[in-house]
Parts: structure tokens; sequence; C-alpha cells
């Protein structure tokens, strides 16, 4: 008999919420703040949040973030259990500390409800890498897996996911104070794309950078030729998203295709949501695959 159990995550994991519901996995929703108002991670239920959130960024305002408190997780939760035992898979702690506060909130519902199983993971994923990761899982379940083994294959296998992005405008990082002013101007004149990866603790790190947008292209397609499980001939699945930038998203796929023609089913794009985007601004592309796992900031 199928083991029945609820997979829940993060608006951070920068898929459709209609994809997610299709999916029957419920999400909770993060928010960000412009001028003291506060927005919510929309996930394309309102066709109008995405393009308010970049008119936001082009009128020069720097969007805040906050993690989700333990009061939050904890009705979140709470109305997952009333339906049957959960598994939520969390935005990675290399990204925001908010897993622990869904950690606190799980010890609590422990104690309320005995004969349910609740159970939280630290992805130490994000954006779309965070829901290739849920997505696996969620293909796991549909199979019959158990609550248990779903899990276990999550933690050993949350480093797998391999993200590996690059960013083509750096005033956002300018205005953010991530990149000082000579840097970014410099960048931008002689048209440098930093590239960009996550270590094994779910942190971004910098480590190379290129001229121009085909070399960022071309040095992400070497990356993941090099990380990839089985190289060229990789059959996972490849997910890209971006922000505001859908063009270059679009050339990335197209190299992809053309370098992983084994490549398991559609090469999904998606729209960075605006708590990833937050921080890294527009024209950011990234690629997600399963591969080796991510080792540390050498």
């Amino acid at each position: 008999m199928k083991d029945e159990f609820i997979l829940s995550c993060g608006s951070t994991v920068d898929l459709p919420y209609s994809y997610l519901e299709q999916r029957q996995i419920p999400v909770i929703f993060y928010t960000y703040t412009v001028k003291g108002e506060e927005y919510v991670d929309d996930m394309g239920r309102n066709p109008d949040a995405l393009p308010q959130f970049y008119k936001f960024l082009a009128e020069g305002e720097i969007p805040t973030t906050s993690q989700i408190n333990k009061f939050r997780y904890y009705d979140f939760f709470e109305e997952q259990l009333q339906k049957g035992d959960l598994l939520h898979i969390a935005f990675g702690s290399g990204m925001s500390a908010s897993v622990f506060n869904a950690m606190d909130a799980a010890d609590e519902l422990r104690e309320k409800y005995p004969d349910r199983k609740i159970m939280v993971i630290d992805s130490l994923c994000s954006s779309s890498g965070y829901g290739l990761l849920v997505d696996e899982a969620a293909d796991m379940r549909d199979r019959g897996c158990s609550m248990e083994e779903v899990a276990q294959w999550v933690m050993e296998n949350r480093k797998r996911v391999n993200h590996q992005f690059y960013s083509t405008e750096l005033e956002y990082y300018r205005r953010c104070g991530r990149m000082s002013g000579v840097a970014a101007t410099a960048a931008t004149i002689l048209s440098i794309c930093p590239i960009m990866r996550l270590d094994d603790r779910g942190r971004i790190i910098a480590y190379d950078k290129v001229r121009g947008k085909k070399n960022a292209v071309r040095r992400t397609i070497k990356t993941m030729e090099e990380h990839a499980e089985n190289g060229v001939n990789y059959t996972g699945k490849c997910w890209i998203c971006h922000s505001n930038c859908l063009t270059e998203a679009e050339q990335m796929r197209q190299a992809v295709k053309e370098h992983f023609p084994k490549i398991s089913g559609d090469i999904r794009i998606c729209d960075i949501g605006t708590i990833i985007a937050s921080h890294c601004g527009p024209g950011t592309v990234a690629v997600f695959f399963f591969g080796q796992e991510r080792y540390p900031d050498q």
C-alpha cells in the first residue's frame, strides 16, 4: 500500500505556482518589502507582480527580504498535518536562516501531534535548483516511495544539484553595495560577466569572470561538461532560470541542447522570483543540473 505523505516547500523554488499546485506540493510564501510595504513572492499567480517588482528596481528601489518566522511555519505545518504526515524541503541555509525557524516549529508540532510524522530538511539549494530537488522528490513520492526513503534520497543528493550562473548587469550590485562603484563601472565598460556557483554549504561563490555574454555561456557550458553526471552524455533534468533577461536564457537553453543532446525532457525556463532577484537584480542566468557534489570555496 502506498505510504502517502505531504511534500511541501518554500516559494523560493522559483517555479510557477501552477506547476507546484499541479504536483500537489503546498507552498509557504516568502515576502519582500519596498517603501515600507510588504509584497508576496507571487510565483506567477498575478501576471503583474513580477513586472511591478522590476519597475521598483528600475526606479532605484532596493527591496529588502526577511526570514519566515517560526509562527508562520507553525501555522503552515499545522494545516498540512491535518491532512497527513509532512516532509518539508526548506530553502537552503546558505541563503537564509529561515530553515532553523522551520525546524523549531516542527519540534513543537511533534509534541502536539505525536501520531503524525513531520520532517524538515535543509535543501542547501536555491532558486530553480531548489525546485529541481523538490521536483525529483515529488517524482519519488509519486512512484510510491515512503517519506523516509524520499528524505534519505534528498539528504544524500542535495549537494549534487549544481548551480551555475552568471550576471550581465552589474549596476544593481553597485546600488546594493555588493560591488564598488569603480569596479561596477569598469566591469560594465569592459562587458565583464562574473561567473558564480553555489558551494557545498549553499553559499554563492564568484569564481571567475569573462568578457561578454557569449563567453559567459561558453564558460557555463564548459563547467557543466566538467561536473554533470556522465559529462556530455548527461541524461538527467536540466532547468534554467533568469532575472528579466529571457533572450539570454533562451540562448543558454539552445547551447545546452546542442552540447547535451541526451538530457531528459524539456529544458524548462523559469523566472527568478522576487526574493532571489532582490539580491541579484536583473540580468542573471542560471543553469541547474545533477552532477558531482558541490565543493567548498577554495
